[in-house]
């Protein structure tokens, strides 16, 4: 039974980009270099036994994925520092880190101090000896503003300090601002720049280390970062990657610096990077090789070709970037968590490059799938990435190539824009079919019964009846007729033959077909039934308080005016605000037609229209009614002294009266907001099966209440004809006192005719 559409009216509840690699050789007579990088291409299949993985390590087509504290075949050797007490060497506690890292004390800064809450130390991991190093200790009133100030002036010396003091100050996601970041950015800018201060090899590390840390801030601090200095630093790391020998402790867990320095005359280099349960680099995941490895396709992370069409002895560069943090786009505007790592490919100033070709393998994630891409390297004078002399190309093995042709020391990336591969849902199941029809006859039923009855109510009952009836079945038929989107967009590569940068991540469809005219029209019709709701129970309450005069004169109109009036005004606020042609999502949902409620983490926001334009002026609604109906239900059960026995309604029809109420008002839909905050996995089942049932058949309930048991009430021959035979019994009641007969006089009347 496919209960899940209504139910998702009411509660409607990244992949990573592979690496590929590939060789491509320059076509050109004069002597050039090419560079090709191709993440996943140039891998070989290799059959391994069965393993058995330790430390929690995965398997994955025959090979042990391990997390970053263990390596090995089985994930069986130690990749780590164990946690450091407290000694005569150290008064610092470091917890288990990863070989190669910085680890933070747990000892924090002093409340009083300017860095209270700050890591007092620092110590890295040595890979050689498995051990920390001697800890760097923060001046805890040392700020990034003062580093700033001194490391121009600074010697050798206070340079080491001031270097992992910065990282330290760094170490802290949460505590970068953009003057933060900026700082951090000049000060690592200014210690790598100086050739003499990188010879001392601990400088470098701190620094590298910072700018990892960097890497880590939220993509909404870089907004207000100052790209200057940053654009500075990246071209910096270019430099550095050329002139600094090869270190395994310069790759830190966001960023990467190799070299390769020329000695013999080479044809390539081939760059590779190994996958890890978590998404980091590491030393001993990252390997340089000038011949080609074969190595299995399962446990590469990322692989970069670099081809010489003639011999080479030249130094080669490589910074490898884990996301695009430091180069924002004016043009691309990325809205999912999409990767796109940036990498750098440089050669000595004398050295030339004819042609630099590229590739990537789109990740095959579930639920995206790639739409276009754009082949790009980043301008440093216009600040933002950009496709000349880069042409783009789809091979039959599901690669995106790219070309760009005379090139030098530049960063290089493959813009994405990926469909959703959005679930559309199936057409109703002829369960929900039925009943929704039902209910659609009963309310029509009911609204004429209503109407032909209507002098033995008065006017105003009828008109509320009535409205309610029509708004639900309008509701019931649009359910039918329009929750499934007719327009349904096929994902797969739409590749244009342009190489245009995409203007975000995420590719989005101008509206199309009569989805977005449909959830309009549910969500108006949907809050007039509730508002007609809410007014019917009002009136209720008017009926109590006013006992004698009834209803006032005036209420007809002004329900007239709020009942129509108020679902059109919250309509016409949610379309106005979130609703744009070129982006039907900010209204709706594209898998049906209804109002949009998650984010692009597939998680509820409140920002969207499902919230404030329904589950919120709902919830009011519903709270009202239920104070209504908990008023009434106290009214009608409390006893009148005053009533003889025999006159005195009976439990039963009290319940009645109440549950009729409630059908009335909708309160079934209470159930969907139970719903809302259960977690265990077989209430929520069950409340989702009533929560539908109930509100499929709620037409069919308020035609059984307010149409065929009045109807019978009323024609008392029908329904004695449908009983069945009773046996008669005579009584004779005597009175001990002569002329003692029961007073008939009442204050009080119980009809069985129509409910309230």
């Amino acid at each position: 039974m496919d209960y899940s559409l209504l139910l998702l009216i009411f509660t409607s509840a990244v992949f990573e980009k592979t690496w590929c690699l590939n060789t491509t050789e320059s076509t050109t007579s004069t002597p050039n270099y090419s560079i090709s990088a191709t993440f996943s291409s140039l891998y070989t299949t290799v059959t391994v036994p069965s393993l058995v993985c330790e430390n929690k390590g995965i398997l994955q087509d025959g090979i042990c994925i391990c997390p970053d504290d263990w390596t090995g075949t089985t994930c069986n050797i130690q990749n780590f520092c164990p946690e450091q007490k407290p000694s005569h060497t150290s008064k610092f506690t470091f917890p288990k880190t990863v070989l190669g890292q910085f680890a933070s004390s747990v000892e924090r800064c002093p409340p009083e101090t300017t860095n209270a809450g700050m890591h007092q130390a620092s110590a890295l991991c040595n890979i050689a000896t498995h051990s920390f190093d001697s800890p760097n200790i923060l001046n805890c009133s040392l700020t990034l503003d003062a580093i700033n100030a001194w490391v121009s002036g600074a010697t050798p010396e206070q340079k080491q300090n001031l270097a992992s003091s910065t990282q330290i100050l760094t170490s802290i996601p949460e505590r970068l601002t953009p003057h933060n970041i900026t700082n951090a950015a000049q000060i690592t800018n200014i210690l790598l720049s100086d050739q003499q201060t990188t010879q001392t090899t601990d400088i470098a590390i701190s620094a590298v280390a910072t700018i990892s840390q960097l890497l880590n801030a939220s993509h909404e601090m870089y907004s207000s970062v100052d790209h200057t200095a940053i654009s500075e630093l990246t071209q910096t790391l270019q430099k550095l990657s050329l002139r600094e020998k090869p270190n395994p402790l310069l790759v830190q867990p966001k960023m990467a610096v190799q070299s390769l320095k020329g000695q013999t005359p080479i044809r390539q280099v081939q760059l590779t990077s190994f996958k890890g349960l978590n998404d980091n680099f590491l030393p001993d995941r990252i390997k340089l090789h000038i011949t080609e490895a074969e190595v299995s396709k399962h446990i590469v992370d990322l692989q970069m070709n670099v081809t010489f069409s003639e011999d080479f002895d030249k130094d080669i560069g490589f910074v490898l970037y884990d996301n695009d943090q430091f180069f924002q786009s004016k043009s691309f505007k990325p809205s999912l968590d999409t990767k796109r790592r940036v990498i750098s490919a440089n050669l000595q100033e004398n050295s030339g490059i004819d042609q630099v070709q590229f590739a990537v393998t789109p990740s095959a994630d579930s639920t995206m799938s790639l739409n276009d891409f754009a082949c790009v390297f980043w301008s440093y004078d216009k600040q933002d990435w950009i496709t000349d002399g880069c042409t783009k190309n789809k091979s039959p093995s599901g690669h995106v190539v790219c070309s760009c042709k005379k090139l030098k020391n530049a960063n290089f990336a493959i813009l994405m824009a990926f469909d959703i591969n959005y679930q559309y849902s199936e057409a109703l199941h002829w369960i929900s079919i039925t009943g929704c029809a039902l209910s659609v006859v009963g309310l029509s039923v009911t609204a004429l019964y209503q109407i032909i009855t209507r002098k033995s109510r008065g006017g105003t009952p009828t008109l509320l009846v009535v409205n309610i009836c029509l708004s639900m079945t309008v509701f019931y038929l649009l359910f039918i007729f329009g929750i499934n989107n007719p327009v349904q967009h096929v994902n797969g590569t739409k590749m244009s033959g342009e190489n245009i940068v995409p203007e975000s991540d995420h590719h989005k469809y101008s509206d199309q077909g009569p989805c977005t005219a449909f959830t309009a029209l549910l969500q108006y019709f949907l809050l007039l039934t509730f508002t007609w709701n809410t007014l019917y129970g009002i009136n209720v309450f008017l009926l109590f308080k006013n006992s004698v005069s009834g209803t006032p004169p005036w209420f007809p109109q002004v329900a007239m005016a709020v009942g129509w009036g108020l679902p059109a005004v919250i309509v016409g606020i949610s379309l106005g605000s979130t609703y744009r042609v070129e982006e039907p999502l900010g209204y709706r949902q594209e898998e049906f037609c209804w109002l949009a409620s998650l984010d692009h983490k597939q998680k509820f926001n409140i920002k969207k229209p499902m919230f404030w334009g329904f589950v919120l002026p709902l919830l009011l609604m519903l709270i009202s009614n239920t104070a209504i109906l908990l008023h009434f239900s106290y009214k009608i059960c409390r006893t009148n002294p005053n009533l003889n026995k025999s006159r005195k309604t009976s439990l039963t029809k009290k319940m009645m009266s109440s549950f009729s109420l409630a059908v009335m008002l909708g309160l079934s839909w209470v159930t969907g907001y139970i719903l809302m905050i259960t977690q265990e996995k077989n209430l929520k089942f069950i409340l989702s099966v009533v929560f539908c049932l109930l509100n499929t058949t709620q037409g069919v309930q308020i035609f059984i209440l307010f149409a065929l048991r009045p109807f019978l009430n009323s024609n008392p021959a029908i329904l004695n004809s449908l009983r069945a035979p009773e046996i008669g019994l005579h009584k004779k009641t005597f009175f001990l006192w002569k002329n003692k007969i029961p007073e008939s006089n009442d204050s009080y009347k119980s009809t069985d005719g129509d409910s309230p």
